[in-house]
């Protein structure tokens, strides 16, 4: 449950609710106050959801930049209406009819339709902006002084924040970013607000090119350093401290920079399908993606750029490979599943881990994969088939501190990957940083103690049982073993040195992976081995 797992599936045309909070796209569509101007083209399209063919007027805006608008509403969405950023950049369909549908909604008109570029554009302005809200809205305040962004219209602020950001940090062409963002604003809000939008884009051009941008500065108090921190590298004041307290200064911003920078991903060829990692690389050679072998795991690639070229190829969709950063890689090496045993994978969607785990029983075994969201175990199944596991995988929808209560399902291996805060994949998922406060942690590490005990009753004697996280938080980590083997001192640490590369492992013999040193997401493994 703790890693973040891509699948190319469909959109839906219609918002609709999701089984999980966590992971809904949007329950309704956003209703913002607007004027329509421009250049406006009713066409006719057939209405959804009917066997007759109604008629309907859409308006269709030549003047308004693609790319911006759909940004735009994906911004909103994503902020008000729960959608993930990574989960709306990955399903690259949705910027299709789809898309423009939300656009239509929300905005009162549609674009042309994106094209590739269109698309890497949104892909890159959405996520940049969200990463950099915090700087970004530093800026709107210093130089909007006549109204504060917390009273700001929700579209008005977005595309602001979207203005900004390409002067800012994409450095595109000053005058075209504040001509089609004052257009924006006048056609998809009123001709006041295209105005507003011209001065203040216009002044920060200005200081921008007099290198005079209004930035506070790193002094002061722990306190106060810690703000100025929060604020030139856009995460919360909450985080900055709390890796302050534990890593240092210096190391964390390194975790910052390396969060802002634009992810890397990784494939993993499955070979349950037949496909090698020398397939996946003919393939990648042949879609002309760049790319570079795993220095850790055999069925692995890392990718920089042409994510959704291989999208778009279909190579996901034929379940010849998947999404999945070597850190779970790494994790599932701790577990390390061997033809003919019994693998328990606690909480278990969105099945990365499972699939992966599965892959590696060669046909001989079982995975039962717990989890206690219907809507992701059911989407698990339809992956687990599409990658030829489905034979050693059963999935089970429940809450695993209930379904020990039984004590009839004994395993070799468990693997708990906990739900967790997720501060080791802050470079995928930009959209956690303002998601997650410092009152969940508390909350969380008390579920991660009720599941490792949970957990445990399903280890046979002489089992093993895995821990992990997408954390890098120590109260995740270490804190919560240390305070398991208190509880249970039938456990003891079997040291991981074994399974993974001696760089990833830790002074009391756990698995760790480090953002800023390994370059990949920040995990965490402890590998605890059951008395006979």
């Amino acid at each position: 449950m703790a890693q973040v797992l891509y699948m190319a599936l469909p959109v839906p045309a219609k918002p609709r609710k999701a089984a999980s909070s966590s992971s809904s796209s949007s329950s309704k569509p956003l209703k913002l106050p607007r004027r329509i101007r421009g250049t406006n083209i009713s066409i006719p399209t057939t209405a959804e959801g009917s066997g007759k063919r109604l008629l309907k007027t859409q308006k269709l805006n030549l003047e308004v930049s693609p790319h911006r608008a759909v940004s735009a509403v994906r911004l909103m969405r994503i902020e008000f209406g729960g959608a993930f950023a990574d989960l709306l950049n990955e399903k690259g369909k949705g910027s299709g009819e789809n898309e423009m549908g939300y656009v239509q909604r929300t905005l009162g008109f549609r674009t042309r339709e994106l094209n590739h570029h269109d698309l890497r554009l949104v892909t890159d302005i959405v996520g940049g902006t969200i990463r950099w809200r915090r700087y970004l809205d530093h800026l709107i305040n210093s130089l909007c002084l006549e109204k504060d962004i917390s009273s700001m219209e929700p579209l008005l602020l977005q595309i602001l924040r979207i203005g900004f950001y390409e002067v800012v940090k994409l450095d595109m062409p000053p005058y075209a970013v504040v001509d089609e963002n004052v257009e924006l604003a006048k056609v998809a809000l009123r001709p006041g607000a295209g105005n507003m939008v011209n001065g203040i884009l216009r002044k920060l051009v200005v200081l921008k090119e007099n290198g005079t941008l209004p930035l506070p500065k790193v002094e002061g108090d722990d306190r106060a350093q810690a703000r100025a921190l929060a604020t030139l590298h856009s995460h919360p004041v909450w985080m900055v401290r709390r890796w302050t307290k534990y890593l240092g200064q210096e190391e964390a911003i390194k975790l910052m920079i390396w969060n802002n920078s634009e992810p890397s991903f990784s494939l993993r060829a499955d070979r349950a399908s037949g496909f090698s990692r020398d397939d996946l690389v003919a393939q990648l050679n042949a879609l002309k993606v760049p790319h570079k072998l795993s220095l850790h795991l055999d069925e692995f690639v890392r990718i920089k750029t042409g994510l959704q070229i291989v999208i778009h190829a279909g190579l996901l969709k034929k379940g010849l490979c998947s999404v999945q950063d070597e850190s779970a890689g790494l994790v599932v090496s701790v577990v390390d599943p061997q033809p003919g045993e019994t693998i328990v994978d606690g909480c278990a969607a969105p099945g990365g881990k499972t699939l992966y785990m599965a892959s590696l029983l060669s046909g001989q075994g079982k995975v039962f994969a717990v989890d206690v969201n219907s809507g992701r175990l059911r989407i698990l199944k339809e992956t687990a088939k599409l990658h030829q596991v489905d034979g050693v995988i059963t999935a089970i929808h429940a809450d695993l501190r209930t379904l020990t209560d039984n004590g009839q399902l004994k395993s070799d291996k468990v693997l708990l990957d906990a739900p967790c805060s997720g501060l080791g994949v802050l470079s995928k998922r930009a959209d956690l940083r303002w998601n997650r406060k410092l009152e969940d942690m508390e909350e969380l590490t008390k579920l991660q103690d009720e599941l490792l005990d949970a957990a445990s009753k399903l280890v046979k004697p002489g089992g093993v049982l895995v821990y992990s996280t997408c954390s890098i938080d120590p109260e995740e980590n270490d804190d919560r073993v240390a305070a398991f083997l208190v509880r249970h001192p039938d456990f003891h640490i079997d040291p991981v040195d074994r399974y993974v590369p001696p760089d990833f492992v830790t002074s009391s013999g756990f698995f760790f992976s480090n953002p800023v040193k390994h370059s990949l997401d920040g995990s965490f493994a402890a590998r605890l081995v059951r008395d006979s």
